[in-house]
């Protein structure tokens, strides 16, 4: 025992030393600390280095926010393409996601025009009017006195997965772009945060709404005055007036210091820069609603708000941007998600799609929100398709691209083709919005990862069954 106290109190000895040496060592510059290290152990590639640490040394100042490793390099990944010159759009990068938050500074970002507004939180104001008994104007202070709640949901941009960016995609390429692979610029439009703020639930009977208010119309304060409008049945539901995102202010290319989060709806419904509601008594049908979030059936008709995300999954790892190192052990890891309730269950077929095996599920999962599933999988090195598929509480399934076309009218059969294929799939109600289809990967023998859906040139030729 008294052996114990002793080595004790040599241990407790020693580390008071430390302390003290690692206080009494850090230096000053006028005034203020900087954090540092002991110049002979540093890792600069030199003789002698022998700690494995870089030498940067950010002062105190500079970590007050926090940073990361300079070993992590991921980040978001801007569109050039097609859609440059139309606002600006950055792609978070699912290749290398981990869990099922998008941290803030890698959520993905739609923005209509090249302004970003810089909006003093202590001047905004959101007003709610129209069909109600108490028009009200409401300042950011008094809405965070108000009851909050803070919930995890997806957002993902209409067109997330369209042919549209798979064109920009192929552009890129074509003039020398190597820094943004396929996973990232055609699926890169989707994110998953944690939401703080007040339900417009509570702000409409804080208003009253009179009976004839069954739309809205809400709209922001960026320069192109971005509004759309949706159901009052939905703003009663499960929408958010956010003011935080992942435990701080929403980010300012998020809306700050404002937004709407429409759960489980497309992303246009996601109004930032929030500063309008108006009641109304029908939809408005908008010019952005009519001309750019439609889907034109194969008989010439078009639909109009059709805004739920179905049930999609897409698997990260590997990816194209991956490249296994040989036969083995690896654990295929993906995200699925979906605007109507919560995922249930996601299958993995490493065959391509002749059996499949039930993932396991990140717990908890959460509604209309990111699920990480996991797969365990031996490789034997011969080549190979994997795909994910998955199902939501209401036993809806993820479709191949040829149901989707199914659902959505059009019963014509692709040859296989690859140019057919391809003009089949770009002129198919698909092509734009809502896409939500089986989204395989080719894995080579060399370890390498394909597409095997949006790529159907291949030196082998043929195509992807599910198609």
């Amino acid at each position: 025992m008294n052996s114990r106290k002793a080595d004790r109190r040599g241990f407790l000895k020693k580390s008071a030393a430390l302390a003290g040496l690692a206080v009494g060592a850090m230096p000053f510059a006028n005034g203020k600390a900087f954090a540092s290290v002991t110049p002979n152990l540093i890792d600069d590639g030199k003789p002698g280095s022998k700690l494995g640490v870089t030498p940067e040394e950010p002062n105190i100042e500079d970590l007050a926010y926090g940073g990361r490793s300079s070993y992590e390099t991921t980040e978001r990944a801007h569109t050039v393409g097609a859609l440059g010159g139309q606002g600006l759009r950055n792609l978070t990068p699912l290749q290398d996601s981990i869990g099922v938050i998008t941290p803030a500074s890698l959520h993905y970002i739609v923005q209509h025009d090249m302004h970003i507004p810089n909006i003093d939180p202590r001047t905004h104001t959101l007003m709610i009017h129209g069909l109600v008994e108490r028009p009200t104007v409401f300042t950011l202070e008094e809405l965070k006195r108000l009851p909050a709640v803070s919930r995890i949901h997806f957002l993902e941009c209409t067109g997330n997965s369209g042919v549209m960016h798979y064109k920009s995609y192929l552009h890129d390429l074509s003039v020398g772009r190597k820094d943004m692979a396929l996973i990232q610029a055609m699926h890169g439009r989707t994110s998953t945060s944690e939401w703080t703020g007040v339900p417009l639930s509570l702000l409409l009977k804080e208003v009253g709404l009179k009976p004839e208010a069954t739309w809205l119309i809400a709209q922001g304060a960026d320069v192109s005055g971005r509004a759309k409008s949706f159901p009052v049945a939905k703003a009663m539901d499960d929408v958010i007036v956010a003011y935080g995102q992942n435990g701080e202010a929403i980010r300012r290319e998020q809306g700050y210091p404002l937004r709407l989060v429409v759960p489980g709806f497309q992303g246009v419904n996601n109004i930032k820069f929030l500063r309008d509601i108006k009641l109304v008594d029908k939809a408005y049908y908008l010019q952005p609603e009519i001309s750019g979030y439609t889907n034109t059936k194969p008989d010439g008709m078009a639909t109009w708000y059709e805004s739920q995300v179905g049930p999609k999954s897409l698997i990260t790892f590997p990816s194209d941007p991956h490249k296994l190192s040989g036969p083995g052990f690896y654990e295929i890891s993906g995200l699925a998600w979906s605007g109507r309730g919560a995922i249930t269950r996601v299958e993995v077929s490493t065959d391509n799609a002749k059996t499949w095996k039930d993932a396991v599920l990140q717990t908890p999962v959460f509604k209309k929100a990111h699920t990480r599933f996991r797969l365990g999988w031996n490789w034997d090195g011969r080549e190979t398709v994997i795909m994910a598929r998955c199902t939501n509480e209401f036993n809806e399934v993820q479709p191949t691209m040829r149901q989707l076309a199914q659902l959505w009218g059009d019963s014509r059969e692709p040859k296989i083709s690859s140019d057919e294929i391809m003009h089949w799939w770009a002129t198919a109600p698909v092509g734009m919005f809502l896409n939500n289809p089986i989204l395989p990967w080719r894995i080579k023998t060399d370890g390498t990862v394909h597409d095997a859906l949006y790529i159907t040139l291949n030196p082998e030729g043929g195509a992807y069954p599910g198609i």
